[in-house]
Parts: C-alpha cells; sequence; structure tokens
C-alpha cells in the first residue's frame, strides 16, 4: 500500500508542480481584474467537473463494483461491465455538455452572481463555453483511469495528468511571447483546455487500458442503474474541496479580485491535498475494499491505521508551513507581470485560513473510503452538503465583514464540519480500526510537527520582505529544507517512525 502511495503521490507533486508553474504564467498572463476573475470562475467550473470525475473520485463506486464482478464472474464479464460504464459516461458528458453550453449564462450566475450586469459575466461565459470539450474527454480518461487502478497498475495513472498542465503551460508562453491582449489571450487559453484533455485521453487509449473495457456499449440496464445510483453521490462527495471552494466563489464574486486571490492561494492548499488527499483515495479503495468483502478485521485496522499515520504525517507539516511562510511563498511563485504587490498580501492572507482546513480536507479523504469499500456513498455524500452549508452561510457573514480572507476561514471551517460528521457517523456504524501502534506514533507525530512549526515562526523573520531573485528563492528553499529536515529528525528521536522499518516496506517481495 505505501508504495501504491508513494507512486500515486509522487504522479500527483509532479502535477501540482506544474500546476504552480501553469498558475504562476497565467497570473503574469492575466494579473487580477475582469478578465482574470471571468478565466478563473470558468477554470474553477471544469476544473470542479474535472475533479468530480478524476483523481480518485469515481475510484469510490468503480473500484469496488468491477472487483465484485471479476471475482465472481471472471475477467470477460468484468469487461463487459467496464465497456458498458466506458460508453454511457462518454455519451452521457457529450450530452451534458450540450446541455450546459446551452445553459452557460444561467450557470455562471449561479457560481458568480456578482458578475451579474458586467462585462465580467460575458467573459466568463464565453470562457466556459471554450473549455467544455474538455468535459467529453474527462469521462472516458476517468473510467481508463479507474479500471488500472483496480488493477494496482498505479504509474501510468498517476503521471497522465502531466500532460493536461504540460499542455497549457506550452500555450500561456506562446501567448506571453506573443503579447497577446488579454482578452483574446484569455479565448485561447481556454480552447487549450480541451485540446489538453484530448492528449490525455489519446495517451491512454495507446495503452492496453482500452482491452480493459470491452465491448463498448450504452446501457441503461438495470445493473447500470444501480452502478450510477452508487457512483454519482460518491463522485459528489470526493469532490468536496472543490464544493467548498465553489461556495466561496459565489460569495467572493461580489467583491473585485477576490475570485482571484481565493483561486491562487487555493492552488497552494492543492500541493499537500493532492499528494496526500489523492492518494488515499486511489489507494485506500481498492485496499479496503478487499479486505472488507474478505471480512479480514486486521488487514482492515492495518490500512486504516497507516492512512491515518501518513496523512497526519504529512497535512500537518503542511498546513503549519503554509501559515508560517505564507506571504514569502504567493510572492515568490505569483508576483510576476500583472500581478502586484497588493495581491500577494490579500491571496497570503486568504492561504493562512485555508490552510486552517487542509488537516480537515486529509481527514475526510482517509476516512470516506471506509464507507466507500461498504458500498456507502450517501454518508459522504450528506457529509460534504453539512460543509457546503456551512462555508455558505458563514462565508455571507465573514466575507461581508473580512474580504477574501472571511470567506477563506468559512471554508476551512466548512470542511471540518464535513470530516466531523464522517468521523462521528463512522464510529457508530462500524468503528473506525485505529492498532495500537499507531495510538503510539499520532501523538508523537503531532509533537515532531508542532516543533517544525515553530522553528519555521522563528525563522521567518530572519529574510528581509523586500529581498527578491535568486536571494528570495535560496532564503525560502534552504527554510523549508531545514524544517524538512528537523521534522525528519524529530520523528526518528520520538520513535514516531523508523527509517530502516520504510525503507525496507518499500522493497519489493524478493528484492
Amino acid at each position: 500500500m505505501i508504495r501504491s502511495f508513494l507512486t500515486v503521490s509522487t504522479g500527483t507533486l509532479a502535477s501540482r508542480l506544474l500546476g504552480f508553474a501553469r498558475d504562476s504564467l497565467i497570473a503574469a498572463l492575466l494579473g487580477t481584474g475582469a478578465v482574470a476573475d471571468a478565466f478563473l470562475a470558468a477554470f474553477q467550473l471544469v476544473n470542479v467537473v474535472r475533479r468530480l470525475l478524476s483523481e480518485g473520485a469515481l475510484n469510490a463506486a468503480l473500484i469496488p463494483a468491477w472487483l465484485r464482478i471479476r471475482d465472481r464472474d471472471g475477467e470477460a464479464a468484468a469487461a463487459a461491465f467496464a465497456g458498458r460504464v466506458l460508453g454511457t459516461v462518454s455519451a452521457a458528458l457529450v450530452a451534458i455538455s450540450i446541455g450546459i453550453a446551452l445553459l452557460m449564462p444561467l450557470i455562471i450566475t449561479v457560481i458568480a452572481p456578482g458578475f451579474l450586469g458586467s462585462r465580467t459575466l460575458d467573459l466568463a461565459v464565453q470562457n466556459a463555453r471554450l473549455m467544455l470539450p474538455y468535459l467529453a474527454f474527462a469521462g472516458p480518461v476517468t473510467v481508463l483511469m479507474g479500471l488500472l487502478n483496480a488493477q494496482g497498475r498505479f504509474a501510468l495513472t498517476a503521471f497522465s495528468p502531466l500532460l493536461f498542465n504540460i499542455a497549457l503551460i506550452a500555450a500561456i508562453a506562446a501567448l506571453l511571447a506573443w503579447h497577446a491582449d488579454a482578452d483574446l489571450a484569455a479565448w485561447m487559453l481556454a480552447a487549450a483546455v480541451g485540446v489538453a484533455g484530448l492528449l490525455q485521453l489519446l495517451m491512454l487509449l495507446s495503452q492496453r487500458s482500452a482491452r480493459l473495457a470491452t465491448p463498448l456499449r450504452v446501457s441503461s440496464d438495470k445493473e447500470m442503474r444501480a452502478f450510477f445510483a452508487k457512483a454519482i453521490p460518491g463522485m459528489i462527495a470526493s469532490s468536496g474541496p472543490q464544493w467548498l471552494m465553489v461556495a466561496g466563489a459565489i460569495i467572493a464574486s461580489a467583491t473585485p479580485s477576490a475570485v482571484s486571490w481565493l483561486y491562487f492561494a487555493n492552488r497552494l492548499i492543492e500541493l499537500p491535498l493532492g499528494i496526500v488527499g489523492v492518494a488515499m483515495g486511489t489507494v485506500l479503495v481498492p485496499e479496503l475494499t478487499r479486505a472488507v468483502g474478505s471480512g479480514d478485521r486486521v488487514a482492515v485496522a492495518h490500512a486504516e491505521s497507516r492512512a491515518l499515520e501518513l496523512a497526519t504525517g504529512l497535512a500537518l507539516p503542511a498546513t503549519l508551513g503554509l501559515i508560517v511562510l505564507a506571504e514569502p511563498i504567493v510572492r515568490l511563485l505569483f508576483e510576476h507581470g500583472a500581478f502586484s504587490v497588493e495581491d500577494s498580501t490579500a491571496t497570503a492572507r486568504a492561504l493562512m485560513w485555508l490552510a486552517l482546513g487542509l488537516p480537515a480536507h486529509v481527514l475526510i479523504k482517509a476516512l470516506s473510503p471506509a464507507f466507500y469499500a461498504r458500498s456507502d456513498t450517501m454518508t459522504p455524500l450528506l457529509a460534504t452538503a453539512k460543509g457546503f452549508v456551512v462555508t455558505v452561510g458563514l462565508a455571507v457573514v465573514l466575507g461581508h465583514v473580512f474580504g477574501a480572507s472571511g470567506i477563506a476561514a468559512s471554508i476551512a471551517a466548512g470542511a471540518w464540519s464535513s470530516a466531523l460528521s464522517l468521523l462521528r457517523k463512522g464510529t457508530t456504524e462500524f468503528g473506525f480500526s485505529v492498532d495500537a501502534s499507531a495510538r503510539k506514533r499520532l501523538p508523537r507525530i503531532v509533537l515532531a510537527a508542532i516543533a517544525m512549526g515553530a522553528l519555521l515562526w522563528l525563522t521567518a523573520g530572519l529574510v528581509p520582505a523586500e529581498t527578491h531573485g535568486l536571494i528570495k528563492f535560496v532564503a525560502l528553499g534552504v527554510q523549508i529544507a531545514a524544517g524538512i529536515a528537523v521534522y525528519g529528525l524529530l520523528l526518528q528521536i520520538l520513535g514516531a517512525t523508523s527509517w530502516r522499518e520504510a525503507i525496507n516496506a518499500l522493497k519489493r517481495p524478493g528484492r
């Protein structure tokens, strides 16, 4: 499980780093303001649907169903089932994309009511329509990735999203070199989103993955209806962080540049969330499905305990690091071209509040697979809905008083509401299994992370805020490297982990 986790998290890390490069270039190309707000609102809509389908979301229903059919009826039956899923999902998304295109003015008005009556609304509608072809490619990509994950083949699915960011970076670089007008640049970049999705699909089709779903058919039989009854709630629930950001963007659209500030701050949250959360959703679902299906309580406890340790051990230091180093990180990554010092300050403040919700987001990713493995996708959906309501309710008040920072705090509160709801429900229904090793390690992991955070706080003021260029990059890199080194050393000293044990765990049998 740890080997698979590292494979997925490494691919996600590479994709997120390219995503930072992409967003840094978007900030330089569009800055903040009407054009940027319009593009990012449209891009966020597409991103929500992308995350709704990909990054482990469809695993919640597809993998348990595919494994059960394969074990019960054989490989041919599983391939036929997957072929019906692939054909039905692809046809449905084409129809949905056409419907969304027709209703786009209404949809943008709902997700960004502050744009109503302004030029920004028209720009957002145009950009979103240009991005829609991506959705037609996202469906088959997700099904093929889920089938590979069900077989324990995580490498290709982990690294295929790199093509999405590579294509967009190439497009932005060309637009910057061309010195394109902001409106035209946003339109051309929106069109490039669909091309990026096509490249990802072609890469997966060039592999053997397509053979896992044959023959290709569109079906509405009883088995498909039962599958989608499970899949749709799970897909919505797995995209909880994106729904909370949508809730925040709805309120933020009434404040100029707030949508952009929240978007760029959230990009920094998505790095650790992707590394830990996506890997959790991708690896834990098949692992727990097998353990729950066989009735192996020891295997269930082992998987859940290691997931909780990994989640805490990676999310907590990332949270403290983002809070302490928010402003220098934002300035280094985004303060270029049209992105101003004032934009950096506002984005950094939003980032500090969003970071408080990061442990909750990761906890949700660690807890949800226990429900999915038991074919329960409604409980995570209800927890996500509760978090959405909490976010909107608080954002209306806090956003009015504190602006983007208040909305960011509301998103964090919504995430904790969802996490605590899942924890309470799971404890009541089946009890989360945490073994003795996890009970010993978790307090030590927390202590090591707090000590690392204190070190970063003490050294944060050593580099003057006006430092620029290479010196700023090196100074921030040294701070982060020192924090990681101290954290790793404390984990060893406190007995939270043994590096010899960790290295041995990564070795394949027989090596």
